[in-house]
């Protein structure tokens, strides 16, 4: 476990209802222990995506161990991906997965919630395209 608290999980999606959706099922199975923040949609509540959201949530969402961001799809990845070549005033440890939406988002959020380092919050995500479901 870190000394500096939970890694804080970012979900960036072109649909603010979609983010959100995964962030309160993500929320939930960790029993709420992990900041499980979305950032969907425009800023205008359109479908797309914005710097300045994803920005607001990483800020949100970091207790000191890291953040982890996961996109949906296409340019959600180009959004993230354009912040974390910009970091103005963000926490140091930021890390993008690459990993399915929904079951990437439970898994990490599980992983943090046991205290997890960021790199293995991140394997965990992204290690969830390989659970069958069934």
């Amino acid at each position: 476990m870190s000394a500096h608290g939970t890694v804080g999980i970012v979900l960036v999606s072109h649909s603010a209802a979609l983010a959100k959706g995964a962030a309160e099922l993500a929320s939930q199975v960790s029993g709420g222990a992990v900041a499980v923040l979305a950032a969907g949609g425009t800023d205008d509540g359109g479908i797309g995506t914005s710097i300045d959201k994803v920005a607001r949530a990483v800020k949100l969402a970091d207790a000191g161990a890291g953040v982890l961001i996961l996109p949906d799809l296409g340019s959600s990845v180009l959004t993230a991906l354009a912040l974390l070549e910009a970091p103005e005033d963000l926490p140091a440890l930021i890390e993008l997965a690459d990993a399915p939406f929904v079951e990437g988002a439970v898994a990490a959020t599980v992983t943090a919630a046991g205290g997890a380092d960021l790199a293995a919050v991140r394997a965990a995500a992204e290690e969830a395209r390989y659970v069958s479901k069934f």
